[in-house]
């Protein structure tokens, strides 16, 4: 069984891309857990009722990837 988790959409950043089934992959400001909030890249179902796999980013690090692009 999966450890339960929390999570709080701090802000709603912006819609990468939408598939044909209303999913998007989107940038928000997300706190895991109670913990400071980080930038998040991932998949959302329609009402924000399920995710997919995504990745974390910390200010630095959305810096450092603003650099590389």
């Amino acid at each position: 069984m999966a450890a339960e988790f929390k999570y709080d959409i701090v802000k709603e950043i912006g819609v990468l891309s939408e598939n044909t089934k209303g999913w998007r992959k989107e940038l928000n400001l997300i706190s895991w857990n109670g913990a400071a909030p980080k930038y998040d890249i991932r998949d959302w179902a329609p009402e924000h009722e399920k995710m997919g796999k995504g990745v974390t980013l910390t200010e630095e690090e959305l810096e450092a990837l603003k650099k590389l692009l």
